[in-house]
């Protein structure tokens, strides 16, 4: 079965609906790159999409730790590249909201590196990651 759907809207931009959920994104070409810049471009997606996953990955690990991260976030940064125009850099700055031992820290941040668009992404691509936890 298929994952989802794109349609081509026109204008640089698209509408992706999740077959299982029904949800949608909207994607629009950057400013950079002839679009109007009003949504997520679809590098934006691929960028945000590494720090949804790992998010995912350590949330599983930190529901068998008993631990609870909500409201932790997470700023990413992109950064392309030219010829070929492509994702050269992804840098993500987690804050998490939750104190726990290093042991914990170690757990959830080694976790977070195994996520499968981590390894999904080409290895050419610098992915800077950065840890910043709530203090005492």
């Amino acid at each position: 079965m298929a994952t989802s759907k794109v349609t081509y809207l026109g204008d640089l931009r698209t509408s992706s609906i999740h077959l299982q959920s029904g949800s949608v994104i909207i994607s629009d070409a950057p400013i950079d790159n002839n679009g109007k810049g009003e949504a997520f471009s679809p590098t934006d997606t691929v960028a945000n999409g590494l720090a949804s996953c790992m998010f995912t990955v350590m949330g599983i690990k930190a529901r068998d730790l008993e631990v609870d991260f909500s409201n932790s976030t997470a700023e990413v940064t992109k950064i392309m590249g030219t010829e070929p125009r492509r994702i050269t850099e992804i840098h993500v700055t987690f804050n998490m909201n939750v104190i726990v031992d290093d042991k914990t820290k170690t757990i959830l941040e080694r976790t977070a590196m195994t996520c499968p668009v981590f390894y999904s992404l080409h290895p050419d691509i610098k992915k800077e990651i950065v840890f910043n936890w709530k203090n005492k």
